[in-house]
């Protein structure tokens, strides 16, 4: 079948708009002939998601694309790191399984870290020879973010096994260095890693650019760097590119890259800039199939109202349209379930502190940022325990292992705000125990339990009243539709939000961040209290 296409093609190769008929035969652009019209709508090549955790989006990938293709993405670098630490090489396997045959180019990369840490507990370990097996797999395009950065500068064998696997493959290698500067950067970057998306200031951006590396600008559910890293677009363009990383399903429904595209472009940033960060610099960097919009590329481009907004009209993928009119025309498919889900069900009394001293050690969380500080804050004392004092938004957090039977690992946060009540998940990166905050331990029991019998999931609890949203997809994805589950996950988080009274902006995206130990500077693991900027255990009481 040969037809043509009408618009303003958006040339990103000579930096023009002009006038267009492109031919298409058999999936591919044969020939793109100038035309006089001004007229028709823009023609672009998809955009591109350069860093992504799909399951984040708590959807398999076959419903992360019936949501995000509306939005003119038309290709994802995704790092299956999440369902890894929970099943191991099965389940990455299953993702790449799941995303056969989508219009949606799903590039899949082999998890470098799982466990994450040696300071948490995952459902798997991925040795050396089993990434390296990954990595010989074509359907397994780089090395995933390699988040252990103190393993690589000392040099650890197995992590540069993993890196030597990647080369000799001839796949890329990403990185994961939050606030790494100076020599420790420097040996990070000749270890062989290429890019970071974990950059929270200009300086430390700009550091890693003049080392070789490349930067991605991530704005997603909770991490925003976008404000603090956009004056690099003016300076370094062909040296950036866009991610969201984690984007829960409510804000997915909402846009996805496009609205970088459009925040960037509003921000004054030259438009050819801004589109080939979004759409050409990774395609350049990973070896990504789908079409840049030339001739003899396959026919995968979108159509746009204007360049302002970025609305996207039409989206074509070897030319055949799957979006008409800003609607999906993809269907959802059968998903089958697995899980790994052992935790027993918990009382209040396991949340209990005995207090130690008269001063604690305060994780605080920050609004739309992974890293969090470290406080101390006098102890609420209780009958000789410790509880939380919401009055001072000094709340309880809690890390329960979802893999076997033991204790739950309690301390104390900051940032969650609550005044009452308590909400959990186990979409907890990166090895998805359940993590808890609330106001008193039996409102963490109650969240807790809930996700215990969900076998995963998400809660939160009022009173005696407890709403939950089952993910029983490794415990941290539904097989449901993205509609359905962006319903669900909005009805909780204004729950949260609303009802608990938590400032947050996306209160279970920060939840999910706070186990995670290789982002400083104070986490809480199924372990114990975690100093993430001296790399050691620390305690509770001061």
């Amino acid at each position: 079948m040969t037809w043509t296409v009408q618009g303003q093609m958006v040339d990103l190769e000579q930096g023009k708009i002009y006038g267009a008929e492109i031919l298409i035969s058999e999936g591919r652009i044969q020939n793109i002939q100038k035309t006089r019209s001004s007229k028709g709508p823009f023609l672009l090549p998809g955009f591109v998601d350069a860093h992504i955790h799909i399951e984040s989006s708590m959807l398999v990938p076959s419903e992360f694309a019936r949501m995000a293709l509306p939005f003119g993405t038309l290709a994802t670098v995704s790092d299956p790191h999440e369902i890894a630490n929970v099943l191991g090489v099965p389940g990455v396997y299953y993702m790449i399984e799941n995303a056969e045959g989508l219009p949606l180019e799903i590039l899949f990369g082999a998890p470098s870290c799982v466990p994450a840490s040696a300071f948490e507990t995952a459902g798997a370990r991925l040795d050396s020879q089993e990434v390296a097996a990954l990595l010989s797999d074509p359907r397994v395009g780089y090395l995933s973010e390699v988040m252990n950065y103190p393993g690589v500068i000392h040099r650890d064998p197995e992590l540069m096994a993993m890196i030597r696997a990647a080369g000799k493959n001839h796949k890329p290698v990403d990185g994961h260095a939050p606030g790494l500067r100076g020599e420790a950067l420097k040996s990070y970057v000749s270890a062989g890693i290429q890019t970071d998306h974990e950059c929270f200031s200009y300086d430390e951006a700009r550091e890693k650019l003049e080392r070789g590396m490349k930067v991605i600008i991530r704005e997603g559910s909770a991490a925003k760097n976008y404000t603090e890293l956009a004056p690099l677009i003016g300076e370094f363009p062909e040296r950036l590119m866009f991610c969201s990383d984690d984007k829960h399903p409510d804000d997915l429904q909402r846009g996805h890259i496009n609205q970088l595209v459009a925040r960037a472009v509003g921000d004054g940033f030259d438009l050819f800039d801004v589109l080939r960060i979004a759409c050409v610099n990774p395609r350049l960097h990973y070896p990504l199939t789908s079409g840049r919009l030339r001739v003899q590329d396959p026919a995968d481009f979108i159509l746009v109202d204007d360049l302002r907004d970025f609305r996207v009209r039409d989206v074509y993928v070897k030319g055949q349209r799957v979006v008409e009119d800003g609607e999906c025309l993809l269907a959802s498919k059968p998903v089958p379930v697995i899980n790994a889900f052992h935790a027993m069900p918990v009382s209040g009394e396991d949340f209990r502190l005995r207090a130690l001293s008269e001063k604690i050690a305060v994780i605080e969380a920050l609004d739309g940022q992974l890293i969090t500080r470290a406080l101390d804050a006098p102890a609420l004392i209780r009958e000789g325990y410790a509880v939380a004092d919401p009055k001072n938004d000094v709340l309880k957090i809690a890390v329960v292992n979802r893999y076997q039977a033991a204790k739950p690992a309690t301390g104390f946060v900051r940032g969650f705000g609550l005044k009452t009540g308590a909400f959990a998940s186990c979409v907890a990166h990166d090895s998805h125990n359940i993590v808890a905050v609330g106001t008193d331990d039996d409102a963490i029991a109650r969240v807790v339990n809930k996700i215990i019998e969900q076998k995963g999931g998400i809660a939160a609890s009022l009173n005696s009243f407890v709403l939950g949203l089952e993910l029983p997809v490794a415990g941290i994805m539904s097989p449901n539709d993205g509609v359905t589950v962006a319903k669900a996950y909005s009805m909780l988080d204004h729950f949260v939000r609303k009802d608990l009274k938590s400032p947050l902006r996306a209160p279970f995206m920060t939840l999910s961040f706070m186990a995670l130990p290789v982002i400083p500077a104070l986490k809480m693991t199924d372990k114990g209290l975690f100093d993430g900027e001296k790399f050691e255990w620390t305690t509770v009481f001061q």
